[in-house]
């Protein structure tokens, strides 16, 4: 982590698994399952959903944003474990990018598969109800939305968080190798 930069590859993973992840989570809301109703032979109303592509993408996007955050927290050991941070401005944000990320990370997850869930619900109920005025429930528009939006905030957040914990661990590398002491060591003569 050269001059508190930190690593362009860890950059550069942390951004494409997030942008894989929000590209799968667009893709799940273009695919959600859309539900018809058919009536068969004995004039009984059941539902027809279409096919459930959209539970393997919003899985997909949970497992691409899993990772990303896994490999940033493994490799600044989830800022818990590793060397200490120099006390200043830098560890302060690092600290607040740690929270906020973390934050978004979990509303993102939730949204991407608690959509999934409801998705692949949906989309394996076929019932007959004997009803008038009957609609097939589908999982709400906006969910997996939502789940990129957060993905995108967990991202930006994510590159923050690295980039003020790589300048508050490097100033603190710093701030040691630049210690002299105060101490004399002459003789007495």
């Amino acid at each position: 982590m050269g001059e508190g930069k930190g690593s362009t590859l860890v950059h550069l993973l942390v951004v494409v698994l997030c942008l894989v992840a929000f590209g799968f989570a667009i893709a799940a809301e273009r695919r959600r399952s859309i539900g018809h109703i058919e009536k068969d032979a004995t004039n009984a109303t059941y539902c027809v959903y279409n096919s459930d592509v959209a539970t393997g993408y919003g899985v997909g996007a949970f497992l691409f944003l899993l990772s990303s955050e896994s490999l940033l927290m493994g490799v600044t050991k989830c800022m818990c474990f590793g060397r200490s941070l120099a006390p200043g401005g830098d560890r302060a944000w690092s600290i607040i990018y740690f929270v906020s990320s973390w934050a978004t990370f979990l509303a993102a997850e939730a949204c991407l598969i608690a959509g999934a869930k409801k998705n692949a619900y949906h989309t394996k109920y076929v019932g007959m109800i004997y009803a008038q005025n009957f609609t097939c429930e589908t999982l709400r528009k906006g969910v997996f939305i939502a789940g990129a939006v957060f993905v995108v905030a967990t991202m930006i957040l994510n590159v923050y968080y690295y980039m003020y914990f790589s300048k508050a661990t490097a100033t603190k590398a710093a701030l040691k190798t630049n210690r002299t002491s105060s101490v004399g060591m002459t003789g007495y003569a």
